[in-house]
């Protein structure tokens, strides 16, 4: 009997091209109403609300944000950020991790494979204040060999949400 109702919950979870429709739908609006999602992805509502809620409860849908306008906010500079450690342990990289992890301006930290370690976007309000950052926090914490900035002149795509 379990290894049944495995199946039928594996496969509700699946991404099938319902599931795809309502995933991309979402991502460009994630206020949509049920109403409206149900209409652009050619089912009835309830149907609709299941496959949504089945999303939610699977995980593979984890949250809803708001697309925030940088300039209304303040932030008028971004910068992405290759960091480098100075040994390659796991007690290091926990060390930096939990060095940045209450850094406003991190807003994303990636562990990734090739000559660096981390590649961190910046957000800040200008290059006065990305240097403060740069200086008084990346700068401090003691695992960190070396940093590398590239600045955001423009983002002609950016579908973050």
């Amino acid at each position: 009997m379990f290894v049944f109702y495995r199946l039928i919950e594996q496969s509700m979870t699946e991404l099938d091209d319902i599931n795809r429709k309502i995933l991309r739908t979402l991502s460009s609006d994630g206020r949509m109403s049920n109403l409206d999602l149900s209409d652009a992805v050619g089912l009835s509502p309830s149907a609709c609300l299941r496959r949504v809620q089945e999303l939610e409860r699977s995980g593979v849908i984890q949250g809803y944000r708001a697309v925030l306008d940088p300039v209304k906010t303040g932030v008028g500079f971004t910068a992405y950020v290759t960091v480098g450690l100075n040994t390659h342990t796991k007690a290091s990289q926990e060390a930096f991790e939990s060095a940045i992890a209450d850094a406003p301006e991190v807003r994303e930290c990636h562990n990734i494979t090739g000559s660096w370690e981390y590649l961190l976007r910046i957000e800040a309000a200008d290059l006065a204040a990305y240097k403060s950052f740069h200086t008084e926090v990346l700068g401090t914490v003691p695992q960190v060999s070396a940093i590398t900035s590239y600045v955001v002149m423009a983002s002609p795509k950016d579908e973050r949400a």
